[in-house]
């Protein structure tokens, strides 16, 4: 079947959601995070897109951007090779990193725009991860309430909507707003605490350094993140190893 043609936003204006391949982990510590942020920035400048909103979710990635130069695939294609490229290097890695296929969707409402950036500012607390935006560090909430120094996000056409104030107010609200993202049942743990018990139990600090145990040892560390509870989708996302082999390692259904 072929695939269906993205709808053009006629604002130029785009949220946009990348994630891993089998939405594995693909921003494991700080570094990863700085790094991402880093070509965001370069490719910005590159091809003259503004960018609105990001938040960098460990195993995906959320943006709010106005295309310029460049169409949205050049542009998203432009980030995700320069990154995946860094990543092999760095964690000794082959083969694709990310999703084929980003998802995407139109902006076109000043009020839809407000919307999309709380979502976006929003993941971590919903995640569970923080109590507020303010408290995450890999997204572009406190861009907009400490903007001095602030050279990556485009806060202007924002501000020139609602103060600083009612943005904070805006993003404080409770909402049940959806927009693209990965969707999944609420794991069991958060993937915060389901990341401490992969790393205690493999002793590994990466999803690329699970991958290269050897097989015996790998299966075992399957099997006993079974018995600590994680989910099948949620030990694949974090590991990297397809469900169908912890499916067939722990002998169980992904619960």
């Amino acid at each position: 079947m072929p695939r269906r043609a993205r709808r053009v936003s006629a604002t130029g204006i785009y949220h946009v959601m990348q994630r891993g391949i089998n939405q594995q982990q693909i921003l494991e510590d700080k570094e990863d995070n700085h790094k991402f942020l880093e070509i965001l920035r370069e490719c910005k400048s590159l091809s003259g897109f503004e960018l609105y909103a990001y938040c960098l979710m460990g195993n995906h990635v959320h943006l709010v951007i106005k295309v310029g130069n460049e169409p949205l695939d050049t542009i998203l294609k432009r980030i995700c090779v320069r990154y995946a490229n860094w990543y092999n290097t760095k964690y000794r890695r082959v083969g694709h990193l990310f999703q084929d296929r980003f998802k995407s969707e139109p902006i076109e409402t000043a009020f839809s725009f407000l919307k999309v950036l709380r979502y976006v500012h929003q993941n971590p607390v919903k995640a569970g991860i923080v109590k507020t935006p303010g408290e995450y560090p890999y997204c572009s909430f406190n861009s907009y309430m400490n903007p001095t120094g602030n050279a990556l996000v485009d806060i202007g056409p924002v501000l020139a909507l609602v103060s600083i104030e009612e943005f904070a107010e805006f993003h404080g609200q409770v909402n049940e707003d959806t927009y693209v993202d990965i969707t999944e049942r609420t794991p069991r743990l958060t993937d915060e605490q389901a990341k401490r018990i992969v790393w205690k139990v493999s002793q590994c600090r990466s999803a690329s350094e699970f991958q290269q145990l050897e097989i015996k040892v790998r299966n075992d560390c399957l099997r006993r993140l079974r018995a600590e509870g994680l989910s099948v989708r949620q030990i694949s996302r974090l590991t990297g190893v397809s469900k169908g082999v912890i499916q067939r390692c722990t002998k169980c259904d992904d619960r």
